[in-house]
């Protein structure tokens, strides 16, 4: 594995190291953001950009963010009119100019090695899309949050997306992906961006998958999301507000794969087979959520739907045994 200290040093594929730029959008975190940016700065494996984009904040946030990085020819600054963090992640998508976008939200922050880990796989692995990590909460509250135990390369997460809202991924801060992808997922409609003043983690999430992006999760013990009481994600738990946020999201999913050129009939049988099949190491619920997909598409005979289950759940204990 090459030194993550040394940018000019080739990964052992003799391609040269990935890039990264960060992304930070900040709207009235005055307290918080100056030490996401400066701690984006610190990473042991520099980014190329960090673009922090202040979205009309009226809390002095602007002001701050010009007296400590305004003369930093590292940081790009946006300061602009107040239109949802969905516009401010595509404010800095069209200053992007690296390999790979992060993201980070100005209340949360990083350790040190965190672009390290990232980079060390993104060099290693080009056919890797799309990475995320876990998270550990500070502040008002301590925890974790992991999607997995261990590190696991998704393969292709489409259909299950698509037919059952599966979420492959974590918020904002741990989110990252290659540059051409992090274009294509936000190239959405102006309609979309008062869906996703907040949360729009969803986009990135939701619409890489649905596009077509190989996922993998990393945990890296590097990502540090900030309880504080204002977390809009935190915030958005009542009934009413998940039932609100299940409509949004089934017609953001269904313009990406009107996008994609993907419906019903690209989830068929063989497909959903197909696509488990992408996954080297599947944990046991990703296995069971396939056969699920598997029993509920329509086929004949249907004798047929419990061989394909039978072969995908054979796989996945297989792999549960390795």
């Amino acid at each position: 594995m090459p030194s993550m200290t040394n940018p000019d040093e080739k990964p052992a594929t003799g391609r040269p190291p990935t890039t990264f730029a960060v992304i930070v959008t900040s709207y009235n975190y005055r307290a918080f953001v100056a030490e996401a940016v400066e701690k984006a700065l610190a990473q042991t494996r520099a980014p190329i950009q960090v673009i922090v984009v202040d979205d009309g904040s009226t809390d002095g946030s602007d002001e701050l963010l010009r007296q400590r990085f305004g003369a930093d020819p590292r940081v790009t600054l946006v300061c602009a009119p107040n239109g949802g963090q969905l516009h401010a992640f595509q404010r800095g998508i069209a200053l992007l100019d690296a390999d790979v976008a992060c993201f980070l939200d100005s209340d949360d922050c990083w350790e040190p090695d965190y672009l390290a880990r990232l980079g060390a796989l993104y060099d290693a692995r080009a056919d890797v899309d799309f990475v995320f990590s876990d998270m550990q909460y500070f502040d008002q509250r301590e925890g974790d949050l992991s999607f997995h135990a261990r590190e696991l390369d998704l393969g292709y997460t489409a259909i299950s997306t698509y037919v059952l809202t599966c979420w492959y991924g974590a918020p904002t801060s741990a989110v990252s992906m290659r540059a051409g992808w992090a274009r294509r997922v936000l190239d959405l409609p102006e309609a979309f961006r008062a869906d996703w003043r907040t949360s729009p983690d969803n986009c990135l999430v939701y619409g890489a998958s649905v596009l077509g992006a190989r996922k993998y999760y990393l945990p890296t013990g590097c990502v540090r999301y900030r309880m504080h009481g204002n977390n809009a994600w935190a915030s958005n738990r009542s009934a009413e507000q998940g039932y609100l946020n299940l409509i949004r999201t089934r017609r953001l999913i269904g313009h990406y794969a009107h996008v994609a050129g993907f419906d019903d009939t690209a989830c068929d049988i063989k497909a959903c087979k197909y696509e488990y099949r992408t996954k080297p190491r599947p944990p046991w619920f990703e296995t069971t959520r396939y056969a699920r997909l598997v029993m509920m598409r329509r086929v004949w005979p249907l004798w047929r739907k419990w061989e394909f289950a039978l072969s995908v759940l054979a796989r996945g204990w297989k792999s549960r045994r390795a």
